[in-house]
């Protein structure tokens, strides 16, 4: 199969793209380098640089490539700024998947595999989470990924798209080899920012709120090792290659560790007494969010073969330790 990853030098494109050539496919790359990285790019990809809002860029890798499937990790992702900025939300993560969608259409391009998130579904009615509960986002981000999911939903209907969503939880760790990882500025996830502690780049980690109704008073969070979801993606696509319909899934080990106990393993992991401050909660954050990954296990197969959250914190301390810049040299 040849596979287009859009957003491919991001964080989960990227270890997406190692697993498939791992796993023997043709990969295309293509990326405008906002938040990925080129040191991040595969050497046996193909790599091009261009916007997906670029419909004549868009149409150029249609032309040059016979393109089986499409996986799309192209978007911004920061809650936070999506909230200062919504406008940049709506024009990155809409106008540019409706560009991608109408040349997709007109090269009779019909697969997609899309990178949605936990966003989607806002404060959880329930715990666990399934894929039916109802989607009322709480930020823009989240609202934008929703409304791609029914892009994705509509295009569908009248041109014959088949799409798999994908709507996963925290993304973390690193590749086991240690030559790619996690690399955000700014960074905003807590186990990057946690390890920044034993680098000597912050001082502490603050703990937003310990008074929430949970064993030791912290949030509690579903974290999937990014290999794992990059599994995810190929078998999605595999799923569609083998004419199944569309559909949505959760990605998550179905656990949820708390703050606390991340912090816990960390220092374990690294060896570090990594000081932590209690700070006043957030707004907006819930307390508990853990995905049902049933789904996903039943229908793709899928199962996380790196759910140990010592394992994904020890494969994030093998990157940032060895990368303390990123990528940056």
């Amino acid at each position: 199969m040849k596979i287009l990853v859009l957003g491919g030098a991001g964080y989960i494109g990227s270890h997406t793209v190692y697993e498939l050539i791992d796993a023997g496919e043709e990969v295309v790359i293509a990326d405008n380098l906002e938040t990925g990285h080129i040191e991040a790019v595969h050497p046996k990809a193909k790599f091009y640089k261009g916007d997906i809002r670029d419909r004549a860029f868009v149409d150029s890798v249609f032309d040059n490539e016979k393109i089986d499937a499409v996986i799309h990790f192209a978007a911004n992702s920061l809650v936070g700024e999506s909230m200062v900025n919504p406008l940049k939300y709506y024009d990155n993560n809409l106008c540019g998947t409706k560009v991608l969608l109408e040349s997709m259409v007109a090269h009779n391009i019909d697969k997609i595999v899309f990178s949605s998130t936990a966003a989607t579904y806002g404060e959880p009615e329930r715990i666990p989470i399934m894929e039916g509960d109802r989607t009322e986002p709480t930020n823009t981000y989240g609202e934008t990924k929703l409304s791609m999911e029914k892009m994705f939903k509509w295009t569908g209907k009248a041109h014959g798209l088949r799409y798999v969503s994908l709507r996963y939880f925290n993304a973390c760790g690193a590749h086991v080899s240690g030559q790619i990882g996690e690399a955000h500025k700014p960074e905003t996830h807590l186990i990057p920012l946690i390890l920044q502690v034993p680098l000597k780049q912050r001082e502490h980690i603050s703990i937003f709120g310990d008074d929430y109704d949970t064993k030791d008073g912290t949030c509690i969070r579903d974290y999937i090792h990014v290999t794992d979801l990059a599994q995810a993606h190929i078998l999605a696509v595999k799923y569609l290659m083998a004419g199944n319909e569309s559909n949505i899934f959760n990605l998550g080990n179905g656990v949820g560790f708390t703050v606390k106990e991340v912090i816990e393993t960390a220092r374990k992991v690294t060896g570090d007494p990594i000081k932590a401050e209690i700070e006043p909660r957030r707004a907006g954050d819930p307390a508990q969010l853990i995905a049902s990954s049933e789904k996903a296990r039943t229908i793709l197969g899928w199962k996380p073969e790196h759910a140990d959250l010592e394992e994904i914190i020890a494969t994030a301390w093998k990157w940032h330790s060895t990368h303390p810049n990123g990528y940056a040299k």
